[in-house]
């Protein structure tokens, strides 16, 4: 299965915080990874914990 990541619209080419975000076929997972090292893999959560970290995202 290949993955279609998205990079958060917070990141940036040039700064050092970079994360993608990739929803599988599986629905109840969100795969989250560093952009700028994919070979490290990637963490698995549920879509409620995913809703639970935005708002702090988006405020630093």
């Amino acid at each position: 299965m290949k993955l279609e990541w998205v990079k958060s619209s917070y990141s940036t080419d040039d700064g050092p915080s970079c994360v993608e975000i990739a929803t599988p076929d599986h629905p109840h997972q969100v795969l989250i990874r560093d952009s700028k090292d994919p070979a490290r893999g990637h963490l698995t959560v549920t879509p409620t914990t995913w809703s639970t970290f935005l708002p702090y995202a988006s405020t630093h």
